[in-house]
């Protein structure tokens, strides 16, 4: 069939590799616009754009799909189905309309659990023992679209985020294929999506981010590995020299007691409301990854140290 591909983060890209692969005819990639990023502020492509190049597939980043110029380029590609994957921007019923087929979207949940931005943070953060992916036909609403195909994947304990990415994207990728493989006969069925039951997995914001060691140790947990590797959950500190953001990329539920927030011995295990988190690696700002037993080690804090107010 020819495709249409919308999509912009590392999510994406195996979504249409598969697609690529499967020997789909991907007459675009929509993407969103270059934007500076790091110290540098050097101009980056999204991982989905840089995939496009490496297969010799025009691109494009409109800022917008609403105005008559964008709608009438995206018609004009003549499209057999639109494949959607974590692009960022809604689309407007001109858009949804315009392939013969329709547009399909690829999204990390189980629907009408997690419609949004954050469903795999979103999912871990709650404490979600399985989550998944579902191809669904999408409408003018936020994730609200009729669901065709799914698959359920467990979320163990210690899994973080980027972790159950990784899986979900896999699994995604081969999922979409045998939906459109199914399009292409005309024999993919579609059911309702209900509305009970549904949340909102809104974006990570800096304020979601914040350890709050006044919470139970469970919690604590589940918020740090679901914001690991990437944006990372963090406390702040003052080891002297002014108030600093740590990250914590891993941590594992352990034994102890104190006031939250509390550093209890020199392997960085931390009280919490009830019972206490091992920080097992942490970053500072500007600095690598480092084990946080090194992180210790390095600032001589004694045990008693009050590592994070609650």
């Amino acid at each position: 069939m020819r495709i249409i591909f919308m999509g912009t983060p590392e999510f994406s890209v195996p979504v249409l590799n598969e697609i690529i692969g499967q020997g789909h005819d991907v007459a675009a990639v929509y993407t969103r616009a270059p934007k500076p990023a790091g110290r540098g502020m050097e101009v980056k492509l999204s991982p989905v754009h840089r995939a496009a190049n490496s297969f010799g597939i025009g691109v494009l980043y409109p800022k917008s799909l609403r105005g008559e110029a964008e709608i009438a380029e995206f018609a004009g590609l003549e499209a057999d189905v639109a494949v959607v994957v974590a692009y960022g921007l809604l689309l407007p019923q001109a858009i949804l309309d315009a392939p013969k087929k329709g547009c399909l979207n690829l999204h990390a949940s189980l629907l009408p659990r997690w419609r949004g931005a954050a469903p795999i943070q979103r999912a871990i953060m709650a404490g979600d023992t399985q989550t998944g992916v579902m191809v669904m036909r999408m409408d003018e609403g936020l994730d609200t679209g009729a669901i065709a195909m799914a698959e359920r994947v467990a979320i163990p304990p210690e899994m973080n985020a980027g972790q159950l990415q990784g899986a979900l994207c896999q699994i995604g990728a081969d999922l979409m294929a045998r939906a459109l493989a199914a399009l292409a006969r005309d024999s993919l069925q579609f059911q309702p999506q209900s509305a009970q039951g549904a949340i909102y997995a809104r974006k990570i914001e800096s304020q979601d981010r914040w350890i709050d060691f006044d919470r139970p140790v469970q919690e604590v947990h589940n918020h740090i590995r679901g914001l690991a590797p990437f944006p990372g959950a963090f406390f702040i500190a003052d080891f002297g020299k002014g108030k600093e953001r740590i990250k914590v990329l891993a941590a594992q539920i352990s034994q102890g007691d104190g006031v939250p927030g509390t550093l209890l011995d020199d392997t960085g295990i931390v009280a919490c409301a009830t019972g206490a988190v091992r920080l097992a690696q942490v970053q500072r700002a500007g600095k690598a990854p480092m084990s946080a037993a090194d992180f210790l080690r390095g600032l001589r804090l004694p045990n008693g140290t009050l590592l994070a107010a609650s």
